[in-house]
């Protein structure tokens, strides 16, 4: 893919987590990997005046090119796709649902099997940091081992996955787990699911989707 043609598929995929309903106003951002670094949404700018143009280029080291400013929390993303080689796109938003729990310090138990989506038993909350710091990058990679996708402490959700439509959709996904859970949290103590039986699910998940040819 072009390099324009990236940037455009970054710029549809930052507006449509806001359609989508996990993001609001300038609020959030996301990251696609290239060849010598990744792309990332700008900082401060709303994503319906945004151009492709706009898109900011940055290299491992956080050194950016143009006159805009990459997102404040553009070291989460250069982090995760120093550690993990299978990333190729990196989204983070305010979703209500999934904040909320954020809020609480609470993370997302296996009370659905859906949760194994995010690669594991469970999806992991990280420790509070101020946002835009090394301290919170380094929290969040450490509650994304093993996984693709993980809350931040009053602050939001963090997912990486193969591309753009797959860390949108997986990112739709936790807010509907995180939701749901909200919900039966308010009517009593949710039956989880057995390491056991999330193993078994996570098994199934590594065909989920695939061809059979």
């Amino acid at each position: 893919m072009s390099d324009l043609s990236l940037r455009h598929r970054l710029l549809e995929t930052a507006r449509g987590m806001n359609s989508a309903g996990i993001n609001k106003g300038m609020s959030g951002n996301v990251s696609v990997r290239t060849e010598t670094g990744f792309l990332i949404t700008p900082s401060g700018m709303a994503y319906d005046i945004c151009t492709p143009r706009d898109m900011v280029a940055m290299d491992a080291d956080g050194k950016w090119q143009g006159s805009l400013k990459p997102s404040s929390e553009w070291r989460f993303h250069r982090d995760i796709y120093l550690a993990r080689p299978e990333a190729g796109a990196v989204l983070h938003a305010h979703c209500p649902h999934a904040t909320a729990l954020a809020c609480l310090g609470l993370g997302i138990p296996p009370f659905h099997y859906m949760v194994a989506m995010a690669g594991g038993k469970d999806i992991r909350c990280a420790p509070y940091a101020p946002f835009g710091t090394q301290d919170l990058s380094d929290h969040a990679l450490n509650a994304l081992r093993d996984r693709k996708a993980c809350l931040l402490a009053h602050h939001g959700v963090l997912c990486l996955e193969q591309d753009l439509t797959r860390v949108l959709a997986l990112t739709v996904e936790v807010e509907n787990l995180a939701g749901i859970y909200g919900q039966i949290r308010s009517m009593g103590t949710p039956q989880l699911l057995s390491d056991a039986q999330m193993a078994e699910v996570i098994e199934r998940f590594r065909s989920y989707g695939a061809s059979s040819v």
